[in-house]
């Protein structure tokens, strides 16, 4: 697991330990983010590997178009890797982007609104979409697709939200065995 923690964002350096904030929940996308490229990253190495069967101006092409497919799919790949979404006990934040970082907060006291969306395969596969309205304008947190295990963080955001902080959630891939 040493490339996915070199490859993993770190929230926990956002984190405002000094002002007395703690990180509740840390939520990565859901599996099913990454579905479509994985398909694609697929597709891009059959292709590439066939080009192999061809001569010359048919291999290129083959080369090029299995390359690029390819690369594109492992880029998006990492891309849903690296957006992360995370409820402290004062703050929504979302930390996301390859080689830029961006980063959107909003203080708990300004969410107005939060909305849940989960479409039919996202409940088959239990995720979905918050949407959040508050008090500022529209910004890189108002929406936040594949959340996993959507009905449980929404939970969690509530609880912190009317003040009661529950434990750190410690999902099955965090968990370290102690």
């Amino acid at each position: 697991m040493g490339v996915l923690n070199w490859l993993a964002p770190n929230v926990d350096q956002y984190i405002l330990s000094t002002a007395g904030e703690q990180k509740v929940v840390e939520v990565r996308k859901h599996w099913a983010a990454s579905a479509w490229p994985a398909v694609r990253l697929v597709l891009g190495v059959v292709i590439f590997v066939s080009a192999f069967a061809y001569q010359a101006p048919v291999y290129y092409v083959f080369v090029v178009i299995g390359l690029v497919l390819g690369l594109q799919a492992l880029w998006r790949i990492l891309e849903e890797y690296r957006d992360r979404f995370v409820i402290t006990n004062q703050r929504v934040f979302r930390v996301h982007g390859v080689l830029a970082v961006q980063r959107a907060s909003v203080p708990l006291l300004r969410i107005l609104d939060i909305t849940v969306r989960k479409s039919v395969i996202g409940r088959w596969l239990n995720y979905g979409d918050f949407v959040f309205e508050s008090a500022a304008q529209v910004q890189g947190l108002n929406v936040i697709t594949f959340v996993k295990d959507i009905d449980q963080r929404e939970d969690v955001l509530r609880m912190v939200m009317l003040g009661e902080i529950p434990q750190p959630v410690v999902t099955a891939e965090e968990d370290d065995g102690t």
